[in-house]
């Protein structure tokens, strides 16, 4: 994929769709989020029909006119997804293919069955990091929930000991891994290095899921203690299965795109030109496009036909996969929408403007405004896709290591306090059985420390890049 910047978009355009100046386009800004907030928690609108209305409110109170309005979010939106949504949508392919083959499961026995007593909050982690690569949050939670009760159960631990460990190792991917959606729009937005971007991610993963993972389930089991709800236990996908895939080739599959775009990273370090023919061959190889690609054919194969699908079964799982990621589609659309609105409106260069003057990191201003709007709207899609619009400019004098931890920093700072204004607080409340009180003590806590800890390790990283 070729990454445009914000910069670059808002190129196309003449001139800003507005003159307004800085006080009148920060009344703009929020406005523009208030309303979108407003929408999401009180009147309980989808994200991507408030995204639509709020960029019109942050246009017609900057001034602009809104035909230049509307054409700033429909060029947003499109180039968005251009950019992101057939990658979300392979992700998905893939996703399904490892689900419903029972190879997820397979992994998730596997380590399992080698794990003793003691290990076994390090073994949910690393099961959750490998399953929730290629998964959406929520569809990881519907397949590692089971897991969790039962081992939970037969193992007579706390649930918060096993569950935390889970949930972390979901979240940590999902907030900071491409190719989930949040930071796949942030690298566009940014023009961010997607290898090097994921890299650097999986530097900062490995940390911040053990000390939110393993470690803090140990005080979150303290803090709550109860054991697994007996009604909430649903069916594994390869119950019903003769057979499924061995774990060797399910975790190759799994791996395969995130080696194709690594290799393509290490391939631009160390051969540094653009013209060599052994740079544009990993140039096509490991974008993330063709990576993805290629692990879908791959998982067709190694998946599918490895439990015994037919051709027909297959291409069935397949168009299942893309129905419920619909939604997802339009919420990141609109939102670089959104963002693509702000951008023109002039907020950006604002931003940029005002914080010269600042003794404030641009990773760490990127990370305040992420967490404000993830506090706000709850979403930390929205929160992500937001953040990046605003602190894009800042990256322009990045270096390319340092563009992709200001993508990190921005997911970091969409994960802080997840509360009762967002979805994932309520699934993991009913999945587990908890009330709200206890939810926030424990998933809340959890999805701050991942945040809190992820920023300090981007800060860390980048004394040293």
């Amino acid at each position: 994929m070729t990454h445009l910047s914000v910069e670059m978009l808002a190129a196309d355009a003449a001139e800003p769709i507005t003159t307004a100046g800085h006080a009148q386009l920060g009344i703009a800004v929020l406005a523009g989020i208030a309303v979108i907030v407003l929408l999401i928690t009180k009147f309980k609108l989808h994200a991507f029909l408030s995204l639509i209305i709020g960029s019109l409110v942050l246009g017609a109170v900057a001034g602009a006119p809104l035909d230049k309005t509307v054409t700033s979010f429909s060029a947003g939106l499109g180039t968005t997804v251009a950019g992101t949504g057939v990658l979300i949508a392979l992700g998905a392919v893939l996703g399904r293919l490892l689900a419903d083959s029972g190879g997820a499961d397979q992994i998730v026995d596997t380590i399992l069955a080698k794990a003793g007593r003691k290990a076994m909050p390090w073994a949910m982690v690393l099961i959750a990091g490998i399953v929730g690569l290629p998964i959406f949050f929520e569809v990881g939670i519907v397949l590692l929930i089971p897991v969790v009760l039962l081992v939970a159960k037969r193992g007579n631990f706390s649930l918060m000991r096993i569950g935390i460990p889970a949930l972390a190792g979901l979240s940590v991917m999902h907030g900071l891994i491409p190719p989930h959606p949040g930071p796949l729009v942030a690298i566009d937005a940014v023009g961010a290095n997607l290898g090097v971007t994921l890299a650097l991610g999986v530097v900062v993963a490995i940390p911040t899921a053990i000390i939110a993972g393993p470690v803090f389930s140990r005080y979150a089991a303290r803090w709550v203690d109860i054991q697994p709800p007996e009604n909430l236990v649903p069916e594994r996908a390869s119950d019903d299965l003769a057979k499924r895939p061995g774990f060797g080739i399910t975790v190759a599959t799994v791996l395969l795109p995130v080696a194709m775009m690594l290799a393509k990273a290490l391939v631009d370090i160390v051969v540094d030109n653009p013209e060599h023919h052994v740079q544009k061959v990993f140039d096509v190889i490991g974008s993330p496009l063709i990576a993805l690609l290629t692990a879908v054919v791959v998982a067709m194969f190694t998946l599918g036909r490895a439990a015994g699908f037919t051709r027909g079964r297959i291409a069935a799982t397949v168009e299942r996969s893309l129905g419920p990621i619909a939604g997802v589609l339009l919420i990141v659309g609109a939102g670089g929408g959104f963002k693509q609105t702000l951008v023109d409106a002039g907020v950006g260069q604002m931003i940029l403007d005002i914080s010269k003057g600042w003794h404030v990191s641009t990773l760490l201003l990127a990370w305040l405004i992420a967490v404000t709007i993830r506090l706000a709207t709850g979403s930390a899609t929205v929160a992500t896709i937001s953040a990046a619009g605003l602190v894009a400019p800042l990256a322009a004098e990045l270096s390319t290591p340092h563009a992709a931890l200001l993508v990190l920093a921005i997911g970091a700072g969409s994960l802080f306090f997840s509360h009762v204004n967002d979805a994932g607080f309520w699934l993991v409340k009913e999945y587990f059985g908890m009330d709200v009180g206890q939810t926030l003590k424990t998933w809340s806590v959890m999805e701050t420390l991942i945040s809190v800890v992820g920023i300090v390790c981007v800060l860390l990283l980048s004394l040293i890049l």
